[in-house]
């Protein structure tokens, strides 16, 4: 299929390893012009390179720390000029740490605030008026499976995240008019270094391992097994494509089928 995407110009957050980068490269290969960011400009350099090697098409970089506002929209503009417009928005940014209710004071939530939902404000708002001049706009949010149902031991992504579908939805109502679609992908136990912090988490906290705490983790998925990043990466890229350019407003679970409410 043909997601008639040759030539749109996209910008990925978090996406110098992950979720972020799977899906900047999936953009690639599709032939889109891609900026990608994160802090690390080394890294993502590195990242830029691998993609633009496989993929033959450009790859630009942007660091910049998406908890700062002011930081964000710069690099939003900054993005937007080096590719002469934008046309589709990822916000991405890494989770909150593990724990429970009483591990964190109240800086620690004013910190994930920031950094899971008020990050993904600025961008989108930074990011509307380059946006608004494109014939195939979408932007999509990734955010958690958390937001649909609570994961053991996340207390601050279990509360946050579902701030960010309200605004996907709202904004999918709001911008509709404008023919800009806003949609959501809930990833679930993806391999990722995420992951790995988390199960790493929970066996210090059980006193097990790693590896024990994953294998208890895929056993509680109908498809019996973690995802891969590829396979988020392919659903995200579709929902951005003019090929899904009937879907809006949506919070898509790529989780094998973890989340298990019927709405």
């Amino acid at each position: 299929m043909d997601l008639g995407l040759k030539g749109a110009r996209v910008l990925v957050t978090a996406a110098s390893e992950g979720l972020g980068a799977a899906t900047a490269r999936q953009f690639s290969l599709e032939g889109c012009f891609v900026v990608i960011n994160s802090r690390d400009l080394g890294k993502l350099q590195q990242t830029a390179q691998s993609i633009a090697k496989e993929s033959g098409n450009p790859v630009f970089t942007q660091a910049a720390d998406l908890t700062n506002s002011e930081s964000a929209s710069k690099m939003v503009r900054n993005s937007a000029e080096s590719m002469g417009g934008l046309d589709i928005l990822v916000t991405n940014a890494g989770g909150p740490p593990s724990g429970s209710f009483a591990d964190f004071d109240i800086d620690a939530w004013q910190t994930a605030t920031q950094l899971t939902l008020m990050s993904a404000v600025s961008l989108i708002h930074a990011s509307l008026p380059h946006l608004r001049k494109s014939r195939r706009a979408a932007i999509l949010t990734i955010t958690s499976m958390s937001a649909k149902q609570p994961v053991p031991n996340l207390i601050l992504s279990n509360t946050i995240r579902p701030a960010v579908i309200g605004l996907t939805k709202s904004l999918a109502t709001e911008l509709g008019s404008e023919g800009i679609r806003v949609n959501s992908i809930l990833p679930g136990m993806t391999q990722t270094a995420r992951i790995d912090d988390i199960m790493q988490a929970r066996a210090e906290q059980s006193g097990t391992s790693p590896e024990h705490e994953l294998e208890k983790a895929a056993a509680t998925i109908p498809l019996r097994r973690i995802g891969t990043v590829a396979e988020f990466a392919n659903a995200a890229v579709f929902l951005c494509s003019p090929a899904a350019g009937y879907i809006t407003g949506v919070s898509l679970p790529v989780d094998g089928g973890t989340i298990q409410a019927t709405m």
